[in-house]
């Protein structure tokens, strides 16, 4: 691909030992070619792993891509030094400065509480408020795919009894082109403790693209084609939800172990089979290129552009 980030930042170095190409922005700035501008709201704990786990995804694109790390501003970081976040970070004000081809927006372990009481709901409202006018496309992964359907269309959330936890199956039920590729049923990786009012999205502008009797929606696209939220973690490595459980266990949380995901069911056996990692790379090719092809190439332009209702990804798929 080339991903254009800081020559320093960690992920650089993990990276380039994985063969992953990467430019440094000198480098970047001697090609005469528009990169995308992706922006990544990152309010996962451990921010250098989903940094890694992100880059790694988008780097699957043969599109250049301008990498912005945006954190926020108002909150403190118990997880990640704040060397690194004013080193790397943008705050949403800086990151505002400029509109953009795509923005992620990324998980949180917030979900069991009300949306209002995370305290930086406010500053993540006026992102997603200004995303709608100043980004393409914007790409909401668990809860932070709950809080953009909660905040856009007035789905509400639901508490579980216990953690949905594990390797899921999910089918098709709409082509989109964030999914085109895709095995049907195809493995999605979970790990959250709420879900949506499914109830509620009969009235809204949305599409669900995938779903289970298991779990229910797992991936939805707005109608205008603006906003895909995948309520699972296509991102995550092989072992990141063994590390889970292990965590959640030395918390003293009663956590089952999980579903799907262990050979032989045998959190002792380490041979974890990854059966999800070429749907990522798919997902997250498909979401950048889908970006490409509508994005205008004079950034002052977003948000001035029509977009097209499902139906008509539906015949161009046939």
């Amino acid at each position: 691909m080339p991903i254009i980030i800081a020559q320093d930042l960690p992920a650089a170095k993990i990276l380039k030992a994985e063969s992953i190409f990467a430019l440094t922005d000198h480098s970047a700035q001697q090609q005469d070619i528009r990169p995308l501008k992706i922006g990544i709201v990152n309010l996962m704990p451990n921010k250098i792993q989903t940094e890694i786990q992100l880059l790694r995804l988008l780097s699957m694109s043969p599109l250049q891509l301008d990498i912005r790390l945006v954190r926020m501003a108002n909150h403190k970081s118990r997880n990640t030094s704040e060397r690194h976040l004013q080193k790397f970070y943008r705050t949403p004000d800086e990151m505002k400065k400029e509109n953009l081809d795509g923005l992620i927006i990324t998980g949180a372990p917030v979900e069991q509480k009300p949306f209002q009481a995370v305290d930086y709901w406010p500053e993540l409202v006026e992102i997603m408020d200004w995303s709608q006018e100043h980004c393409t496309s914007v790409l909401h992964i668990c809860w932070g795919a709950q809080a953009g359907l909660f905040h856009h269309y007035g789905v509400e959330k639901r508490l579980y009894k216990e953690k949905l936890f594990g390797i899921f199956s999910q089918n098709i039920l709409q082509n989109h082109p964030a999914i085109r590729g895709f095995s049907d049923p195809f493995a999605s990786p979970q790990s959250r403790y709420t879900g949506i009012c499914v109830d509620q999205l009969k009235s809204a502008p949305l599409t669900i693209l995938t779903s289970s009797e298991e779990i229910g929606p797992s991936m939805l696209a707005s109608n205008n084609r603006k906003n895909l939220f995948v309520l699972g973690h296509f991102e995550y490595d092989t072992k990141t939800l063994h590390e889970e459980y292990l965590r959640d266990l030395q918390a003293g949380l009663d956590t089952a172990k999980p579903k799907y995901y262990y050979q032989n069911d045998d959190p002792e056996n380490q041979q974890i089979p990854n059966n999800w990692r070429s749907q990522a790379s798919l997902l997250f090719m498909n979401w950048v290129n889908d970006v490409y092809q509508r994005t205008p190439f004079d950034l002052e332009q977003v948000g001035k552009i029509e977009f097209h209702h499902p139906d008509e990804w539906l015949e161009q798929e046939k």
